[in-house]
């Protein structure tokens, strides 16, 4: 298991368990130093159950960023209620790790199987991660990123892609 997907394993059971957070490793692995967004996604029999995440970072590591992600995507994802301890046994999780986000003039600078995309209309924002199954066009990827923030067809829209390092 990836030193970053046993991290969320273990911030989730701990915090489900015992409602704590569990400490920063220390000393901290070369890929968890690094400052980026992070996205924790959650699949219970291969159905997400939760997914949550950061598209720039908002702490001083990735491995504090994982951590953050994890319990929020554990506990706070609207769409589903907070995982149980009789879950935990069944749950398989993956963390992205983020680039930064570089703005695109035109569709065809996007892939869906390569790129996630980020949908900005005003203050409202669409995020969606790249490789998703059943998302196979850039129609599709836009679609679903722009129903996510609320952005409607019409609406003037930037569009931003950024790869991601995905850890099983």
């Amino acid at each position: 298991m990836h030193p970053l997907v046993k991290l969320v394993k273990d911030t989730i059971e701990t915090y489900t368990m015992d409602g704590k957070i569990i400490d920063t490793p220390s000393p901290l692995p070369d890929e968890m130093e690094e400052k980026a967004g992070t996205f924790v996604s959650i699949k219970k029999k291969g159905e997400l159950r939760g997914c949550i995440g950061t598209f720039q970072p908002t702490t001083d590591n990735v491995a504090d960023e994982v951590i953050q992600n994890a319990i929020s995507a554990a506990t706070r994802d609207p769409r589903f209620p907070p995982v149980r301890s009789d879950e935990l046994d069944g749950l398989d999780y993956s963390v992205d790790v983020l680039s930064a986000p570089e703005k695109v003039q035109s569709k065809k600078e996007l892939d869906p199987k390569k790129y996630g995309i980020i949908v900005v209309s005003g203050s409202r924002k669409g995020l969606l991660l790249p490789d998703l199954d059943g998302v196979d066009t850039v129609d599709d990827q836009i679609s679903i990123a722009s129903a996510k923030a609320g952005i409607y067809i019409g609406d003037d829209i930037e569009l931003f892609r950024f790869e991601v390092r995905r850890y099983r």
